[in-house]
């Protein structure tokens, strides 16, 4: 259990931080920068689901998402090497799989796409759009952390992929299984 005694420690004053392992990096280190992006998706989670209104089982997966999330986040503050001392929380393969259920189990109701969606219909479809484009960054920020260097895991990349598929379908779920989608209608302004 973690436990907080003080909020503040000024210890980033400079513009450092510490990773899970101790070791001081920069706030700007691309690892960092992953682990931000998903505590900034998991905020924009916690909007959308002030949406949920009756859609119980979509509210409940973002509950578990949102859990979800602070794994990942204590995920990417952990580098691989060297091992940590302790046994670290880590995405599991089990936990994309089930997020790949979920989108299966969405989709079977939802008409078939003939045009892109915009961001809107309700409330909570749009606040999942918003978190999709929040997730697909922290997916980027990733793939710049991997491409920098760092050691995150590949499988915390594929989550963070197929989550951004979890909130569109979501998304569009939300939206009377998709009969209140807002269609995108190429050149209609002109």
């Amino acid at each position: 259990m973690v436990v907080l005694n003080r909020i503040y420690t000024k210890t980033g004053d400079g513009g450092e931080t510490r990773l899970a392992s101790g070791e001081p990096v920069s706030k700007t280190d691309p690892r960092v920068e992953a682990y931000g992006a998903v505590d900034e998706l998991n905020a924009v989670l916690g909007l959308a689901r002030l949406h949920s209104g009756q859609n119980d089982r979509i509210d409940a997966m973002l509950g578990r998402i949102q859990n979800e999330l602070f794994d990942l986040g204590a995920d990417l503050a952990t580098p691989h090497t060297p091992a940590p001392k302790w046994e670290a929380l880590r995405i599991l393969d089990g936990q994309v799989e089930r997020l790949e259920a979920e989108i299966d189990w969405m989709n079977e109701s939802l008409k078939a796409l003939d045009s892109f969606i915009l961001p809107g219909g309700s409330a909570l479809s749009a606040h999942l759009h918003l978190a999709r484009t929040v997730c697909r960054r922290a997916e980027r920020d990733v793939i710049r952390g991997i491409e920098a260097g760092r050691d995150l895991s590949p499988v915390a990349l594929r989550y963070l992929n197929r989550l951004s598929d979890h909130l569109f379908v979501a998304a569009r779920r939300a939206n009377a299984n998709g009969a209140d989608d807002v269609k995108w209608v190429p050149g209609g302004t002109r």
